[in-house]
């Protein structure tokens, strides 16, 4: 009865870390952005793009997860670049329904005037 017990149990063990594992392999497609803005492009017009891409995730509901910050870097290899974006997606289906979005492209309808320089980069992303 004490084997029974006890294979129970690491049975029961293996499948919780099992369930752990696989949750923590859980998927995800980072879409990448970074911009250079033109040296003509306002702190407000910088702003207005900033408030404008972290408004997609509430307009576009296969945005998953999101976030942002400026280069701070100290290394000097930025290249112009001074925002980074992540957009992260469950599915390619997903960025497939991101990229030609409405809001989306409006979006870039804003911001377009003031890129430099865009740089995009997808990737499933891994531990």
């Amino acid at each position: 009865m004490k084997n029974v017990l006890f294979g129970m149990l690491a049975l029961s063990i293996a499948a919780s870390a099992f369930m752990l594992h696989e949750k923590s392999q859980k998927k995800v497609l980072r879409h990448a952005v970074l911009f250079s803005f033109k040296s003509t492009s306002t702190a407000t017009d910088i702003k207005t793009i900033e408030d404008a891409f972290r408004a997609l995730p509430g307009k576009i509901k296969e945005i998953k997860d999101f976030e942002w910050g400026t280069n701070n870097s100290p290394e000097n290899l930025a290249q112009g670049f001074t925002h980074c974006f992540f957009v992260s997606f469950t599915s390619e289906k997903d960025r497939e329904i991101y990229l030609p979005h409405p809001d989306h492209k409006a979006f870039v309808a804003i911001a377009g005037p003031h890129i430099d320089k865009v740089l995009v980069l997808d990737y499933w992303a891994q531990k």
